[in-house]
Protein backbone atom coordinates (compact mmCIF):
# COMPACT_ATOMS: atom_id res chain seq x y z
CA UNK A 1 0.00 0.00 0.00
CA UNK A 2 3.31 2.51 0.78
CA UNK A 3 3.96 2.17 -2.74
CA UNK A 4 0.68 3.65 -4.49
CA UNK A 5 -0.07 6.93 -5.80
CA UNK A 6 -3.19 8.93 -5.79
CA UNK A 7 -4.67 8.98 -9.29
CA UNK A 8 -4.48 13.10 -9.40
CA UNK A 9 -0.29 12.66 -8.21
CA UNK A 10 0.01 9.70 -10.83
CA UNK A 11 1.29 12.32 -13.61
CA UNK A 12 3.41 14.33 -11.73
CA UNK A 13 4.71 11.10 -10.56
CA UNK A 14 5.23 9.48 -13.81
CA UNK A 15 7.89 12.89 -15.18
CA UNK A 16 9.65 12.84 -11.56
CA UNK A 17 11.04 9.16 -12.94
CA UNK A 18 10.46 10.05 -17.24
CA UNK A 19 11.56 13.60 -17.61
CA UNK A 20 10.78 13.11 -21.14
CA UNK A 21 8.65 16.70 -21.19
CA UNK A 22 11.18 18.52 -23.56
CA UNK A 23 11.04 15.26 -25.93
CA UNK A 24 7.26 15.06 -25.89
CA UNK A 25 7.63 19.41 -26.63
CA UNK A 26 9.75 18.63 -29.61
CA UNK A 27 7.88 15.99 -31.17
CA UNK A 28 4.12 17.56 -30.65
CA UNK A 29 2.17 19.08 -33.65
CA UNK A 30 2.20 22.66 -34.51
CA UNK A 31 -0.72 22.89 -33.85
CA UNK A 32 -0.18 21.49 -30.59
CA UNK A 33 2.68 24.22 -29.78
CA UNK A 34 1.25 27.54 -31.45
CA UNK A 35 -2.38 29.00 -31.97
CA UNK A 36 -4.20 28.64 -34.82
CA UNK A 37 -7.10 29.36 -36.44
CA UNK A 38 -9.80 26.88 -38.30
CA UNK A 39 -10.35 27.36 -42.31
CA UNK A 40 -13.23 26.09 -44.10
CA UNK A 41 -12.73 25.11 -48.34
CA UNK A 42 -15.85 25.06 -50.15
CA UNK A 43 -16.20 24.09 -54.24
CA UNK A 44 -18.93 26.71 -54.62
CA UNK A 45 -19.26 25.86 -58.51
CA UNK A 46 -17.72 28.30 -60.53
CA UNK A 47 -15.43 29.29 -57.56
CA UNK A 48 -14.26 28.67 -54.01
CA UNK A 49 -15.45 29.86 -51.08
CA UNK A 50 -13.14 29.82 -48.23
CA UNK A 51 -13.99 30.75 -44.50
CA UNK A 52 -11.31 31.31 -41.56
CA UNK A 53 -13.03 31.41 -38.47
CA UNK A 54 -10.67 34.98 -36.42
CA UNK A 55 -12.58 36.39 -33.75
CA UNK A 56 -10.89 39.11 -31.82
CA UNK A 57 -8.72 39.64 -34.96
CA UNK A 58 -8.95 43.14 -37.23
CA UNK A 59 -8.26 43.48 -40.91
CA UNK A 60 -5.02 44.88 -40.39
CA UNK A 61 -3.69 42.28 -38.81
CA UNK A 62 -4.27 39.74 -41.52
CA UNK A 63 -2.63 39.12 -44.57
CA UNK A 64 -4.29 36.88 -47.81
CA UNK A 65 -2.52 36.56 -50.39
CA UNK A 66 -2.40 34.30 -53.81
CA UNK A 67 0.48 32.95 -55.43
CA UNK A 68 0.67 30.42 -58.81
CA UNK A 69 -2.38 28.69 -56.99
CA UNK A 70 -1.52 29.02 -53.28
CA UNK A 71 -4.12 30.78 -51.23
CA UNK A 72 -2.28 31.74 -48.10
CA UNK A 73 -3.69 33.67 -44.69
CA UNK A 74 -1.47 34.98 -42.06
CA UNK A 75 -2.60 36.63 -38.92
CA UNK A 76 -0.15 38.76 -36.81
CA UNK A 77 -2.69 39.59 -34.14
CA UNK A 78 -1.16 42.35 -31.56
CA UNK A 79 -2.10 43.54 -27.78
CA UNK A 80 -3.20 46.49 -28.20
CA UNK A 81 -4.45 47.99 -25.45
CA UNK A 82 -1.65 48.91 -22.66
CA UNK A 83 -2.80 49.92 -18.94
CA UNK A 84 0.83 51.34 -17.97
CA UNK A 85 -1.42 52.61 -14.40
CA UNK A 86 -2.30 49.01 -13.38
CA UNK A 87 0.11 46.85 -10.88
CA UNK A 88 -0.49 43.64 -12.59
CA UNK A 89 0.88 40.25 -10.44
CA UNK A 90 0.32 38.35 -13.50
CA UNK A 91 -0.95 39.32 -16.95
CA UNK A 92 -1.06 36.64 -20.01
CA UNK A 93 -0.39 37.77 -23.07
CA UNK A 94 -3.18 37.94 -26.48
CA UNK A 95 -0.29 37.97 -29.17
CA UNK A 96 -0.28 35.15 -31.50
CA UNK A 97 1.30 34.35 -35.20
CA UNK A 98 -0.37 31.80 -37.01
CA UNK A 99 -0.52 30.78 -40.53
CA UNK A 100 -2.75 28.67 -42.84
CA UNK A 101 -2.39 27.92 -46.59
CA UNK A 102 -4.37 25.50 -49.65
CA UNK A 103 -3.26 24.80 -53.16
CA UNK A 104 -6.36 25.93 -55.76
CA UNK A 105 -4.96 24.35 -58.96
CA UNK A 106 -7.85 26.41 -61.34
CA UNK A 107 -7.81 29.29 -59.12
CA UNK A 108 -8.31 33.16 -61.01
CA UNK A 109 -6.33 35.92 -60.38
CA UNK A 110 -8.75 38.11 -61.45
CA UNK A 111 -11.83 39.00 -59.36
CA UNK A 112 -11.11 37.84 -55.76
CA UNK A 113 -12.71 39.38 -52.98
CA UNK A 114 -12.32 39.40 -49.72
CA UNK A 115 -14.66 40.07 -46.67
CA UNK A 116 -14.56 39.83 -42.77
CA UNK A 117 -17.38 40.28 -40.85
CA UNK A 118 -18.35 39.25 -37.32
CA UNK A 119 -14.82 37.48 -36.74
CA UNK A 120 -14.81 35.17 -40.27
CA UNK A 121 -12.85 36.16 -43.15
CA UNK A 122 -15.30 34.81 -45.98
CA UNK A 123 -12.46 35.00 -49.38
CA UNK A 124 -14.23 34.45 -52.94
CA UNK A 125 -12.02 32.88 -55.48
CA UNK A 126 -13.18 32.82 -58.89
CA UNK A 127 -11.80 29.48 -61.05
CA UNK A 128 -10.50 29.65 -64.55
CA UNK A 129 -10.34 27.15 -67.12
CA UNK A 130 -8.01 24.83 -66.78
CA UNK A 131 -4.66 25.03 -69.23
CA UNK A 132 -3.31 22.17 -71.09
CA UNK A 133 0.12 21.57 -69.81
CA UNK A 134 -0.05 18.88 -72.16
CA UNK A 135 1.15 19.52 -76.10
CA UNK A 136 1.44 17.25 -78.19
CA UNK A 137 4.57 16.42 -80.95
CA UNK A 138 3.70 14.83 -84.09
CA UNK A 139 6.47 12.60 -85.69
CA UNK A 140 7.63 13.24 -89.16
Amino acid sequence: MASMIPYDRYNRALHSIFPFDMLDDFLATPSEVTPGFTMDVEDAGDNYVISAHLPGVTKDEIDVELNEGRLSISVDKKETEEEKNKNYLHKESHEWKASRGIYLKDAATAGLTAKLNDGILTINVPKQQEKQNVTKISID
